[in-house]
Formats: structure tokens, C-alpha cells, sequence
């Protein structure tokens, strides 16, 4: 190695390393793996690293399984950020659902779930790893605050371009190992292996980033008020695009479930939440915190390398918990 040479490596050395000092001075962790603990419990789930980068969203007119929302394709750039590596858990989320128990502090301004009016897992499990679900866009983003309080770490949902950018994991192909579905199986549950549930987390392949069930299992909220002309909207800003929402419905939710076909478990398809989701509730008005009829919701969540301060924060919940 030439002189030149070792100083440039020296030079990139010294840089990465001031980068990592500065992190630990402000208490934030170097950009890899990490484990977030939930203060006052024993419980942890793990946030992994996705770079910046750019990527064609949407899928391709000839895609097998396309429909008209999902284009046309559009180049879109994405800011660094750790999304969770798979569904919140009902392990989690329980800490959540039971924060106003007298032995836990609650955080300010932070609201309880009202009880579910229905057993939300159906039969099919509540700790070990299953997925929470049956909870409205609304819930996800008030457990969101809640981690908030509780870490002092700036948690949200993802983006729809977040969410697919990650899902992809720099593949281009309808599913994240490819085009043909005939893999699906070892990397999702869906109609045609979930015998009609949904399952514990991290029980099959993760794809090339270590997310695991980002098809499958539970379909996730967004931030995004679905938009069916989404690609069209987003030309102009390409640059971490996201549909600020004006109204409760319909939202985005990406990845499909554990009732799906296989064509809406591709890594573009979108499903636009309903109220016939909530039609069977008895409440009188209606739950703003569970679906009677949507057992295959869920969600993760995401964290920005570059974090707000605490008036971005509250001035980001207040405007999207308005609806």
C-alpha cells in the first residue's frame, strides 16, 4: 500500500471513529444491532440497522399479481433508521395494555388501551413470541408514544417507503428471495401453510437484512393515509416520501397475512384498511383502540438514525394522533 493510500485509510478510519465517539457522547448506540429493554420489565426486542439508500418502489407492469395502486414504478430515496427485527410481540405490548397497573409508573399523557371486547388472540397464543394484533392504526401509534416516555428513544411506525425499502433488502424481484412464490413457505405464513393463524415470531426465514415476517403473519400499519395514486403524488418529493394523513380511513398496511394469497404478500402490494374491519363492534361509538374483525393486524417499529428533539416529538404525535 502507497503512501497516499494508507493515509486515505487512515483518514476514513479517524472519521468512523469520531462519528462512534460522538454517538456514545450522546448516549446513542453505533449504527448496528441493538437490544432495547423495556424499562421496569424483563422484556427486550431487537432493532436492526438499514442503511440510506435509494430503490425503484412499486412493482413493474408485467409483475404477476400486480394491481393498478402499486405504480407505476418510482425511484425513491430513504434516510438511515433501525427498524424492529420482526412484529411487536403481545409480550411487549402487554406492558403497554396494563401501564395504569399501581405497581408501574405511568408516563404523562399517555392514555390506556380500553379492554378488549373480544379475546384478540383468538385462540392462537399470547406470550411466547406471537404477535400482537387487532389493534387500530390509532393503538400502534399510542404504544409508539408510550415507548417514547418510557426510553426516552423516538420510536414510530415506518413509513410505506421505509417499510418496502426494508422488506426488499436491496432485491428487486416480487417476493425479497425472488419472483416465484414457491419459496414462500419457508420465509412466511400465509393462506397456504398458517392452517388459519398466525404464528410465533422468528419461526421461519429472515430475509437478507435479519427481518423476520415481514411477509406474512401480520399485516403492518404505516404511517401513510392510503393513497391510491400514491406513485403519482410522491414524483415530486421522492426524498422520504409520506402521506401526512388528513383523515382516520383508509390507511396503508404492507406485507399481507396469515390469511393471504400469495400475490399479496409481494414486497409492493398495499392493503388500504377498511371499517367493515370494526363493523361487528358492539361499543357504542366504536373502539378507537381494537378491530373486531382484523386479527391479522399487527405492526413493528422504527427508529430514525437521526432522532428529533422533544418538541419535533410532541409536535409529531399531536399530529398524527389528531384523527
Amino acid at each position: 500500500m502507497n503512501r497516499s493510500a494508507a493515509c486515505c485509510l487512515l483518514s476514513a478510519l479517524f472519521i468512523l471513529l469520531s462519528f462512534r465517539i460522538r454517538a456514545q457522547e450522546k448516549g446513542a448506540p453505533a449504527f448496528k444491532p441493538y437490544a432495547q429493554t423495556i424499562p421496569n420489565t424483563e422484556v427486550s426486542f431487537r432493532m436492526i440497522p438499514v442503511p440510506a439508500g435509494s430503490f425503484l418502489m412499486g412493482s413493474p407492469e408485467g409483475e404477476s399479481g400486480r394491481n393498478a395502486d402499486e405504480g407505476p414504478q418510482t425511484r425513491v430515496k430513504v434516510s438511515a433508521f433501525w427498524i424492529g427485527e420482526h412484529e411487536v410481540t403481545y409480550d411487549e405490548y402487554i406492558h403497554f395494555q396494563d401501564e395504569t397497573r399501581d405497581t408501574e409508573p405511568k408516563p404523562d399523557g399517555i392514555t390506556r388501551p380500553s379492554p378488549p371486547y373480544v379475546d384478540f388472540t383468538l385462540g392462537m397464543g399470547k406470550a411466547g413470541g406471537y404477535p400482537a394484533n387487532s389493534m387500530t392504526q390509532y393503538a400502534a401509534l399510542m404504544y409508539c408514544q408510550w415507548l417514547y416516555k418510557k426510553t426516552g428513544v423516538f420510536y414510530r411506525l415506518p413509513t410505506e417507503a421505509e417499510w418496502e425499502y426494508a422488506c426488499r433488502a436491496g432485491s428487486t424481484g416480487a417476493y425479497f428471495f425472488g419472483g416465484d412464490s414457491s419459496a414462500l413457505s419457508t420465509y412466511a405464513w400465509y393462506g397456504a401453510n398458517s392452517d388459519n393463524k398466525y404464528h410465533a415470531v422468528k419461526q421461519l426465514k429472515p430475509n437478507a437484512w435479519g427481518l423476520y415476517d415481514m411477509l406474512g403473519n401480520m399485516a403492518e400499519w404505516t404511517l401513510d393515509q392510503y393513497q391510491e395514486k400514491y406513485f403519482e403524488k410522491i414524483k415530486a418529493h421522492p426524498d422520504d416520501p409520506w402521506m401526512q394523513p388528513d383523515s382516520k380511513h383508509p390507511r396503508t398496511l404492507k406485507g399481507g397475512h396469515f390469511r393471504d394469497g400469495a400475490a399479496a404478500l409481494r414486497s409492493a402490494a398495499r392493503l388500504r384498511s377498511s371499517l367493515k374491519w370494526n363493523a361487528r363492534d358492539p361499543q357504542i361509538p366504536k373502539s378507537k383502540w381494537w378491530i373486531a374483525d382484523a386479527p391479522f393486524v399487527g405492526f413493528r417499529v422504527v427508529r430514525p438514525l437521526k432522532q428529533p428533539s422533544p418538541e419535533e416529538v410532541e409536535k409529531f404525535f399531536s399530529q398524527v394522533l389528531m384523527q
